[in-house]
């Protein structure tokens, strides 16, 4: 019998990564191609059906439209046929809270890196998976009671968890073609978010 042997610390990691509730842009799919050039799979799902939007209110409108038990389960659908190589869950905003909920569900999951957004969570939830956050500071989306409850909330589920702050950053800091955007946060934000993929 042949033994395959474990993955190395450092080895590339299959991930699932979210867009946020303006729609499967070209930022997504930029950030794709950088975690694709670090030498990871990456599956991008569009959980919007192909519609695009360039403002958060109409995103928020078609998220609201189809509804979040909905978008949940297009989510695991889209993870599902990934889901044995032990993902790493990752998302922006609204993607980072579908990223969230399906990495605390999965007992395979590799790591969760949440870009702009969290989920709240049960109060039995557990897992040991690592977990970066990186958000805006201040954000309108994540405030700081949020995120002190959400920090200890996740910590007592037994995750391993980082957050990195941006000062002055918009809450979609990531994106080029938003008014969020800040290219120094976001350069920032991939440096550290690859050395985590990599550690893991």
């Amino acid at each position: 019998m042949v033994r395959v042997p474990e993955p190395t610390r450092g080895s590339p990691v299959t991930i699932v990564l979210f867009h946020s509730a303006y729609g499967l842009r070209p930022a997504v799919h930029a950030a794709a191609d950088r975690l694709r050039a670090a030498g990871h799979e990456v599956v991008v799902p569009d959980l919007y059906d192909g519609r695009v939007t360039g403002t958060i209110e109409e995103g928020l409108a078609i998220q609201d439209e189809i509804g979040r038990d909905e978008l949940l389960r297009r989510a695991v659908v889209a993870a599902a046929p990934y889901s044995e190589r032990g993902l790493v869950y990752a998302g922006f905003s609204l993607g980072g809270s579908i990223a969230q909920n399906l990495a605390l569900g999965d007992d395979k999951a590799g790591g969760l890196l949440l870009l702009h957004g969290t989920s709240d969570m049960t109060d039995d939830a557990a897992t040991d998976i690592p977990v970066q956050l990186h958000v805006a500071e201040p954000d309108p989306f994540e405030t700081d009671d949020w995120l002190n409850a959400w920090y200890l909330r996740m910590r007592k589920a037994g995750a391993d968890v980082e957050i990195h702050r941006y000062r002055g950053a918009g809450h979609l800091y990531t994106d080029p073609e938003l008014p969020d955007y800040d290219a120094e946060a976001a350069e920032r934000t991939w440096a550290v978010a690859l050395d985590f993929l990599r550690d893991l």
